[in-house]
């Protein structure tokens, strides 16, 4: 396993992110296809023993049970300076006022509720889950410098947003002596690439390491274009991610891989990893085999010629995966 800074922090971190939106009860919330505890233990254990030290999960995913199954799992089968653990807030918890949110009382109730949940004192890194429009950011940017300074997160990120809105964040906490967003968790993969406009070279700038959600489009660029999943087929935001035009991206990375003799999943994530501004991609694994592509796909090599044959085919997408 290889392991490198997240972002401009001293933070040692695997190159291969686990994201654990996959773990879950399917029968909270509304990812029907998420992996009861004993299969996600089982993920988990791989992932560590190939040497992954990085998970990503959030207080809503399954409606907090993915936090409960990682928490679990990583305390019995790691040492918890040892691993990095990411979670998420924004995401409605529950009914009624202040359910969800960025505001300085919803952050204050939700980063101990995770805390619990995950059954440890603090979370190396703590991440806004999209922008909140009806919260003002200097609120929660204070709120949380503040959970930082209590000691509760390492770090704090951010994810999918207009680069505007995250240079303006970076700009307010810099001015205010406030703890600032170390890394970007955004949607990039060989079938949506507008983060290459402004935020990739934003973050490049900042020094701020890029986690990308879902380097595999869901899996697309694992299959032929008309196959489908269990998830595929109840995942009704996903479906809104694609246009037809995308077929040819996923035809033309099949062939690539074949001529290499590669699997699909290990080129396409070979060439998430290769933008110079990218930490970790976080893969959603819910088979060994996810897991041992996710590292065979570190040491795929993708020349320039390579990188421009797989490209060519991309056609500009309007913005996606911001709410």
């Amino acid at each position: 396993m290889d392991y490198v800074k997240l972002g401009n922090t001293g933070l040692e971190v695997s190159r291969i992110c686990i994201g654990c939106m996959s773990f879950g009860e399917p029968a909270r919330g509304t990812h029907l296809w998420t992996l009861p505890e004993d299969s996600s233990r089982t993920i988990i254990k791989q992932a560590l023993a190939a040497g992954i030290n990085f998970f990503d999960t959030a207080n809503v995913y399954s409606d907090g049970t993915s936090e409960e199954f990682t928490g679990r799992a990583l305390k019995d089968f790691a040492r918890r300076d040892e691993v990095v653990i990411a979670t998420k807030v924004n995401g409605r918890m529950h009914p009624g006022p202040n359910g969800q949110g960025l505001s300085r009382k919803a952050i204050m109730a939700e980063i101990d509720a995770s805390l619990k949940r995950l059954g440890t004192d603090y979370v190396d890194l703590y991440q806004i889950h999209r922008w909140d429009y009806h919260t003002p950011i200097t609120e929660t940017l204070e709120a949380l410098h503040d959970i930082v300074k209590a000691g509760k997160a390492r770090y704090i990120g951010a994810s999918s947003m207009f680069a505007w809105q995250f240079a303006k964040s970076l700009y307010i906490s810099e001015q205010n002596g406030w703890t600032k967003f170390v890394t970007m968790q955004n949607y990039l993969n060989m079938l949506y690439r507008e983060e290459e406009r402004e935020m990739l070279p934003l973050c490049r700038d900042q020094g701020v390491g890029v986690i990308p959600w879902s380097p595999l489009a869901r899996g697309r660029l694992t299959r032929d274009w008309h196959e489908t999943t269990a998830r595929s087929e109840t995942d009704e935001f996903g479906k809104k991610l694609y246009v037809d035009a995308d077929r040819q991206v996923v035809e033309t990375l099949a062939e690539f891989a074949k001529s290499r003799g590669l699997p699909r999943a290990q080129v396409a994530l070979a060439w998430v990893l290769q933008k110079s501004s990218v930490v970790a991609p976080i893969v959603g694994a819910t088979k060994p085999q996810h897991i041992e592509d996710a590292i065979a796909a570190l040491s795929v090599k993708l020349s320039e010629d390579d990188i421009k044959a797989l490209e060519e085919p991309y056609v500009p997408h309007q913005v996606q995966g911001f709410n």
